[in-house]
């Protein structure tokens, strides 16, 4: 993560140079652009007076008719603000444009909210995102094996597509702008950065809709098969949250609204508020279902020493139920494919404590279960201690290092587990791959939005950090912009 914010920030500077040097190099007028009556154009730059309010802040003149507007060449002579006005020939007031002038003779544009170098500024911002979109794609190519698993790979997952569609949004006004700069002003460019967040729910909304109504599905079979809980209902909750959230978005994207421009502001700044704060989960929930997903179906190489499998609730006699003899038989899979290519036969380590009303410990039920399948007691080391996933990973690990520190290992859990698990495993200083058990469809989509939570829930305080630099860099956009 701290790389891609270093080569977030060396982008930004680079092309803040960038529009500095073309701002020094190759700007030194400015084109402004007054509207005149569609029947008027014929007339041609000739047809018309500019009268300049202040002459001695600024030089003016006609330069190109274009079709619904006059392009007029600015020339600053000293800082100022001053009116440039466009007569017809019969004295008759066309329009003005109200000019400033700074202390660098940069040109200001109230009317448009154009400015000396806007072009390159437009550039730039397109280049950025664009670039920010892939500097993410490539840095969640480049996190592999354990290194996978990390809330980076969800950040770059996730947010590289809202940097996607920023940039495709910004180049597209960039062009328009260089077709029709008239109609595609700078206020263009300040809306679109402005309502980033807003145009993003738009654009994905379709996508939300229907993963909403997919989880919705798979929830209400699983409390067909499961116990009314809250816990099991979740995946309803968050689709409810998901598609009201969309309503809402679409409701006030829809609706125009007049006011003074401080209540315009104001709108506009509550509006982006709570866009960002949608998209901010809904990216992050885009990170983590990608994420999740690839970790379900990642086949680590045949080369491990060790395979932990991570323990869960077993029968009160001591067999194994369906989602626990998954993780086993993932594990089994994997050991038997890697002897069966290489010879090496890899030790087991089955994790868990155990729990209350629980006639033995989780490893020792599956340790039963391994020797049923031929696997060599030699081959198995039960680890006895573990109350969570943490623990599994931890005390997991004290057992590898006392006999082989320098040792390859994954660990085999549930599908949606996995990523989770790595991350624990990262923290626990393992660094292990893992590999996943599959789970019915129906119970898959509500256990995963479980797993996101947790991820969230885990790193709290600093994903709510992370929210509050987004609304405050989003809400003073609707504040200055707006």
């Amino acid at each position: 993560m701290t790389r891609a914010i270093r080569q977030i920030s060396t982008l930004a500077l680079i092309l803040i140079v960038f529009c500095i040097a073309c701002r020094l190099t190759l700007f030194q007028n400015y084109s402004a652009y007054i509207p005149i009556q569609e029947n008027t154009d014929r007339r041609g730059p000739d047809g018309y007076e500019l009268v300049v309010e202040q002459p001695d802040i600024l030089d003016a003149d006609g330069a190109e008719i274009n079709k619904g507007y006059l392009r007029v060449e600015i020339r600053p002579e000293r800082p100022g603000r001053t009116y440039v006005m466009l007569y017809d020939k019969d004295g008759t007031f066309v329009n003005l444009a109200p000019l400033y002038v700074g202390r660098f003779h940069t040109v200001y544009n109230a009317s448009t909210g154009g400015f000396t170098g806007d072009v390159a500024v437009m550039i730039a911002l397109t280049v950025f995102w664009l670039t920010v979109f892939m500097i993410m794609l490539w840095n969640y190519a480049q996190a592999k094996g354990s290194s996978f698993y990390a809330y980076s790979t969800i950040y770059f997952a996730g947010f590289s597509v809202f940097a996607l569609v920023t940039g495709v949004l910004m180049l597209q006004i960039t062009v328009l702008h260089l077709r029709d700069p008239y109609n595609y002003s700078m206020m263009t460019v300040y809306h679109v950065i402005n309502s980033a967040s807003i145009q993003f729910m738009m654009i994905t909304m379709p996508l939300i809709v229907v993963f909403a109504l997919a989880m919705g599905v798979s929830n209400i079979v699983l409390l067909r098969h499961e116990k009314p809980r809250i816990q099991n209902a979740l995946g309803i909750l968050i689709a409810a949250m998901l598609l009201a959230g969309e309503a809402i978005g679409f409701y006030l994207f829809t609706q125009d609204f007049s006011g003074s421009e401080w209540e315009v502001r104001t709108r506009e700044t509550l509006i982006n508020v709570a866009a960002t704060v949608f998209v901010y989960f809904e990216c992050m929930l885009a990170g983590s279902v990608v994420c999740g997903i690839k970790a379900a179906v990642h086949q680590p190489k045949k080369d491990k020493d060790y395979v932990i499998i991570l323990g869960c609730w077993f029968r009160k006699d001591g067999s194994l139920p369906p989602l626990l003899r998954g993780r086993v038989d993932k594990a089994l899979e994997f050991w038997n494919e890697q002897k069966a290519e290489t010879g090496k036969e890899a030790v087991f380590i089955p994790s868990g404590g155990q729990g209350k009303n629980e006639s033995m410990t989780e490893a020792d039920a599956m340790k039963h279960y391994l020797l049923e399948q031929g696997i060599p007691e030699e081959r198995i080391i039960p680890e006895r201690a573990a109350r969570n996933t943490f623990q599994n990973m931890e005390y997991s690990k004290q057992i590898i290092d006392r006999e082989n520190a320098r040792a390859r290992t994954i660990f085999a859990t549930t599908n949606y587990h996995v990523f989770r698990s790595g991350v624990w495993s990262n923290f626990a200083g393992l660094h292990a791959e893992g590999i996943g058990g599959k789970t019915k469809w129906w119970y898959w989509p509500n256990a995963f939005m479980r797993e996101c939570v947790g991820l969230l829930q885990k790193r709290w305080k600093q994903e709510l950090a992370f929210l509050v630099i987004l609304l405050l860099f989003f809400g003073s956009l609707s504040v200055i912009l707006g």
